[in-house]
């Protein structure tokens, strides 16, 4: 819960310095969609993500969030009226195969984990759609900047409540392990929120909401990396399900 809490709070304080000044562009009827992006996509998901990976990899975390595009669509055509064709259907059939084979043959290749944390990350990834399909439809004609540093404005307070409540401030003062972590999340809001953020939000503005999404493909790879250096280890059935995620998500691209 603070990984979630901090990530939101530094993200801010980095905004502020840089955007503070674009929040007057946005009018009075465009605050609610500006909460509600905020909310889904930046506010729940870092704190399921943190909880779901005190039992799981984050290469698996990343894979399983490769279902953004696919649910992108999903949420498009029962939410916000987007046109499907038999093929994307497809796609989002298959997409979750992938998810289920891959928390299935995880379970068995890591018995110490729990995976039914990994539904945290699947529900994760229905809030990042959602706020893609918000982004598109309800705010394409304000600046990425403005919709990311308004995003955050609406979480610091609730994010420093959580923080005061958990007793973080007392501890940070007294342990070494979490003053040395604090380092590493301050690194995580700057370039992985942020400023990825604010990248993400204008590319929802110049391309449609599933190719936007699909930037999850890449995320995929580098985090598949970075668990091998750190460790981690796949099985094969694992690499099937990623496989078939990306594939199922492929077919929901087309038309």
């Amino acid at each position: 819960m603070q990984v979630g809490a901090l990530r939101i709070f530094f993200t801010t304080f980095f905004l502020f310095l840089v955007g503070f000044n674009t929040l007057k562009t946005i009018k009075g009827k465009q605050w609610k969609w500006i909460a509600l992006s905020g909310l889904l996509g930046s506010g729940i998901p870092p704190f399921l993500f943190a909880i779901a990976q005190t039992e799981i990899d984050s290469a698996v975390s990343s894979i399983l969030n490769s279902l953004t595009p696919l649910n992108t669509v999903v949420t498009g055509i029962i939410l916000f009226g987007m046109v499907v064709t038999k093929k994307q259907i497809l796609g989002v059939v298959i997409g979750l195969a992938g998810s289920l084979l891959l928390i299935i043959s995880g379970a068995q290749f890591n018995p110490k984990q729990d995976y039914w944390f990994s539904l945290l990350i699947i529900l994760a990834t229905v809030f990042y759609a959602l706020n893609v399909n918000i982004i598109k439809k309800h705010l394409g004609n304000i600046g990425a900047l403005a919709i990311t540093t308004g995003n955050f404005a609406f979480l610091v307070l609730p994010a420093l409540v959580l923080l005061w409540f958990t007793g973080f401030f007392k501890a940070v003062l007294t342990s070494k392990e979490i003053q040395e972590s604090l380092v590493y999340v301050i690194i995580l809001s700057l370039f992985g929120t942020a400023f990825a953020k604010v990248l993400f939000n204008k590319l929802i503005q110049i391309a449609s909401p599933v190719f936007a999404s699909s930037v999850t493909y890449t995320m995929t790879l580098v985090a598949v990396f970075w668990g091998a250096v750190d460790g981690e280890q796949l099985g094969v059935y694992q690499l099937v399900g990623g496989a078939v995620i990306l594939l199922g998500v492929y077919l929901s691209k087309k038309g």
